[in-house]
């Protein structure tokens, strides 16, 4: 641990250079604006530029910066939710509930401040319990074997399905995600999938197409038709102070928010915005007044706020430490380095050192600029709310399409990018989340790789796959995610039959 201790300070000295310095503040920056505007995101932001970050040639600067938006859009999420009731981010909403009535209220000011503390807290005492646990998860990583590998991923792929609110739309979503992950050459026998006689598409689809099609695209075409509406008109903030009693009140909230999300973040599939809405009904029913719930409770507020950004550093633990994203906007990040040419996995640890810990390191110095950029700054960042729209979403557009042409250069590309386009958008229509497809078209290939792999190792005997005990629980806890619903569905539906019959023989 002393060790691990020595590389987070080596790794912090590597990220407060000056050009990483840069690439924190303006991933913060970003990170706001895109919170604060409703509509857009980490993800679509991520997606827009992922094609420019390759230019930068160093997956450092590139993740530092990514980790920026990151923290960022989440904490900003929640400042048009306390002033406004406008979350946005989906992460945001649970602010509306106690943030917004200390609005109503006159107590602006200290919401701002109380939301801006309790991200900071969150997200520090993430990022340090990293150190505490990357270690021992990698040890214990590199000793497994390819089917627990494929189990691990199996299990991790449904887990997104949960990230809708049924589970058909989030299996419906995955299911598309591996179809577009097998897209091109297959790795083993070199039979093409999904080509169609398109020269271009023989490597696969390039992850920042995939990225801009399904979000950016899809996201613009949604809200043209919102050109019309009007923004609310921005509340007034006061000044940023808390009283000693809100600052006793909120303390252990921050603390218990920032440990409950930490442990959300780290499960594959979960979010920020679930980790909100559990830190809330936890203060709600630890609080010694919990009838000011929905009324402008401190409580409230202080521990989903620490909740959200903790649980955006947890989801850095699969990622950093055995390869697998748990959020679409990790998915990105992992791209992202496999683009730079990064062995990700357990291994990266071990081999890039450096990198593993500079990117700690850099959420760090990113959760300071966010309390330094942003608590002074409320006011004017709530004023981007009057961006019109006519202008922000064609310079979108014009930004996706230069990202997307750079990569290949030519044309093809463009059609590739539109018709993606139009899958996110017909999803979004009928209320399917994208953040399970991206995760398929990410783990998918790993997913294929791993079973080739165990089955090449065991001379085609399938029954490698229930042969430790991780892949046996791992597997099975992935069934139970996937029959689960079904299975309560029924049972709920068995109950409700008994109890009717019951009812009716008695009358």
């Amino acid at each position: 641990m002393i060790n691990d201790l020595g590389e987070l300070i080596s790794g912090l000295g590597s990220a407060i250079q000056p050009e990483y310095l840069l690439y924190a503040l303006v991933g913060a920056a970003l990170g706001t604006i895109v919170g604060v505007l409703p509509g857009l995101g980490p993800t679509m932001t991520m997606a827009m530029l992922l094609p420019i970050t390759f230019s930068l040639g160093d997956p450092l600067g590139a993740i530092i910066l990514f980790g920026g938006i990151f923290y960022g859009s989440m904490y900003a999420g929640s400042i048009t939710s306390i002033l406004l009731g406008l979350p946005g981010e989906s992460s945001g909403i649970v602010s509306v509930f106690d943030g917004y009535q200390m609005t109503r209220r006159g107590r602006a000011g200290a919401a701002l401040l109380s939301n801006g503390v309790g991200s900071f807290i969150g997200g520090l005492i993430a990022t340090v319990a990293i150190v505490f646990v990357a270690r021992p998860i990698v040890d214990l990583a590199v000793q497994l074997s390819p089917a627990d590998y494929f189990a691990l991923i199996a299990f991790a792929l449904a887990t997104t399905t949960l990230m809708g609110d049924r589970l058909w739309p989030g299996l419906f979503s995955l299911t598309v995600g591996l179809a577009i992950g097998m897209v091109g050459t297959h790795a083993i026998s070199g039979d093409e999938r999904f080509v169609f006689g398109v020269a271009e598409l023989r490597s696969g689809i390039d992850l920042s197409l995939i990225a801009i099609g399904l979000y950016a695209v899809s996201e613009v075409a949604l809200n043209l038709a919102n050109l019309g509406s009007t923004p609310p008109t921005p509340a007034v903030i006061g000044k940023l102070y808390m009283t000693r009693r809100e600052w006793r009140r909120s303390l252990p909230p921050y603390l218990r928010g920032s440990v409950l999300g930490f442990v959300v973040g780290v499960l594959p599939g979960m979010s920020g915005t679930v980790a909100t809405f559990l830190s809330y009904n936890m203060e709600r029913k630890l609080a010694k007044h919990p009838e000011e719930f929905g009324k402008g409770s401190i409580e409230g507020l202080a521990g989903p706020s620490a909740a959200d950004n903790a649980g955006s550093g947890g989801s850095f633990v699969p990622l950093l430490t055995l390869g697998i994203p748990g959020t679409a906007a990790t998915a990105l990040m992992l791209g992202a380095l496999q683009g730079f040419g990064v062995q990700t996995g357990p291994l990266m640890l071990q081999n890039n050192p450096e990198l593993v810990w500079g990117v700690i390191g850099g959420l760090l110095v990113a959760n300071f600029m966010l309390l330094v950029l942003n608590v002074p700054l409320v006011g004017i960042w709530v004023k981007l709310l009057k961006v019109p729209g006519a202008l922000l979403y064609p310079l979108i557009i014009v930004i996706s399409m230069v990202g997307a042409y750079s990569i290949g250069r030519t044309s093809v590309l463009l059609f590739v990018v539109l018709i993606l386009g139009l899958v996110g958008l017909a999803l979004r229509l009928v209320g399917i989340p994208l953040a399970p497809a991206v995760l398929g078209i990410v783990l998918g290939p790993l997913l294929e790789e791993e079973w080739a792999r165990a089955l090449v190792i065991s001379r085609g005997d399938y029954g490698v796959f229930l042969s430790t005990p991780l892949s046996v629980i791992a597997l099975s806890l992935a069934a139970l995610v996937l029959v689960w619903p079904l299975a309560r569905r029924v049972v709920v539906g068995a109950i409700e039959r008994r109890r009717e019959a019951l009812a009716g023989s008695r009358s």
